[in-house]
């Protein structure tokens, strides 16, 4: 049984931000009911749909990933009707999950407010650009936005180079991830109170948050970091080094790996005293990483791996995507999963990365939905629609 079992979100969200934080809650065993329109469903449907190599079944690798294990029921939530019907499921709901602009459930009356009305234990969520508060809480935000606001972009990249932002979207899957801790926050308060909460995120709050104690640096010093690409600003030696065969990290925190990583790299030039002692090693890093990177040009990746490794010091490869998702120890944790789709196909995608318990086994979450799948379903069986009822929603267009 997982953690999340018996409890049911309403996921109104689209695009990744949303998306992101309920396919986690979905992962952890909730019951996950995508509520969309009618029509095309969620836009994020579209995206990647034609691909003839990035798209399965009409949905495309976004959709595919964010949605799995989800249900979906189609209701045209613009029509009175149609709120009449969410209304009801909120009834039997525990979380209402959303990354609408801000002031949209207010125009559509699922607000926080007029759910609690309906459900008083009903948990609400809305992740956004910029919040709900503060003099701009209505500016429109995508990921690159709030990377650039929240200060990460400025330290990313190589001091004689342009900013770069972080390549996965750190941004986006930053309020899906406080999102998440939002509601279980919620969720544990609701065993006490008996009440449900609205939780309030915003992108660049993530952002900012972060930054952790590098912004508690500058607060306290005034001193604005800078890129410096990536080496540390305390710890030498810590960077990225090539090697005949590819690119590998050295992550030498503290005097007493350096004095390891010596007999690794047999070059006299490190053997100074002085090295011994992190400042001196500091004051002298562009010496000491241009030897390093000298002698590390002589042989392969593997094999300077191996032998770093073996004197325990902190290494690694830098991996593209078919090495990292081949790792052992990726495979060893299930964090590449299989999800069977409607047809049979499988896909491989990422997995949870939050393991619970010790079961072994691996994750096989659902398929994600097709638009209004689940629409009949829900419907009769969490609702008690009747026949007659299904016919008039069907006739009027509300459902589909």
């Amino acid at each position: 049984m997982k953690p999340l079992e018996g409890i049911v979100v309403l996921d109104l969200t689209h695009m990744l931000s949303g998306p992101y934080g309920t396919m986690i809650l979905t992962d952890l065993g909730a019951r996950t009911i995508k509520v969309e329109p009618p029509g095309q469903g969620e836009g994020t449907r579209a995206l990647l749909a034609r691909s003839p190599e990035y798209s399965r079944l009409g949905m495309g690798a976004y959709f595919l990933t964010l949605n799995r294990g989800k249900e979906s029921v189609a209701v045209d939530l613009k029509s009175d009707t149609g709120l009449e019907v969410f209304y009801d499921l909120v009834k039997q709901a525990d979380i209402v999950f959303d990354n609408f602009s801000v002031g949209v459930t207010q125009r559509l009356k699922i607000d926080h407010s007029s759910l609690a009305a309906i459900n008083p234990r009903i948990i609400t969520c809305s992740v956004s650009g910029f919040g709900e508060t503060g003099p701009e809480p209505n500016r429109p935000a995508f990921d690159q936005v709030v990377q650039g606001m929240g200060g990460g972009m400025s330290i990313t990249g190589f001091a004689d180079r342009d900013p770069v932002r972080s390549g996965i979207p750190i941004g986006d899957l930053g309020g899906g991830v406080f999102g998440v801790i939002g509601v279980l926050a919620a969720l544990a308060e609701r065993q006490r109170t008996g009440h449900g909460r609205h939780v309030d995120i915003s992108m660049l709050d993530a952002q900012i948050s972060l930054l952790n104690y590098m912004a508690t640096m500058y607060l306290m010093s005034g001193k604005v970091p800078e890129r410096i690409g990536n080496s540390h600003f305390v710890h030498v030696p810590y960077n990225t080094y090539r090697t005949r065969t590819g690119h590998i990290i050295i992550a030498c925190i503290g005097d007493a790996f350096f004095e390891k990583f010596r007999d690794v790299i047999p070059r006299e030039e490190l053997r100074d005293p002085r090295y011994l002692s992190q400042p001196s090693r500091y004051a002298d890093r562009e010496r000491i990483d241009a030897v390093i990177q000298e002698e590390l040009l002589q042989d392969t990746a593997e094999n300077w791996l191996a032998k770093l490794r073996a004197a325990r010091i902190p290494c690694a490869p830098v991996n593209d995507f078919a090495q990292a998702l081949s790792d052992p120890q990726v495979m060893a944790r299930n964090m590449v999963i299989d999800v069977r789709l409607q047809n049979g196909e499988v896909v491989r995608m990422p997995g949870n990365p939050v393991k619970i318990g010790d079961d072994p086994s691996p994750e096989t979450p659902g398929a994600p939905p097709m638009l209004g799948e689940h629409t009949e379903t829900v419907l009769r069986t969490v609702l008690g629609y009747d026949d007659a009822r299904m016919d008039h929603l069907r006739q009027n267009s509300v459902i589909q």
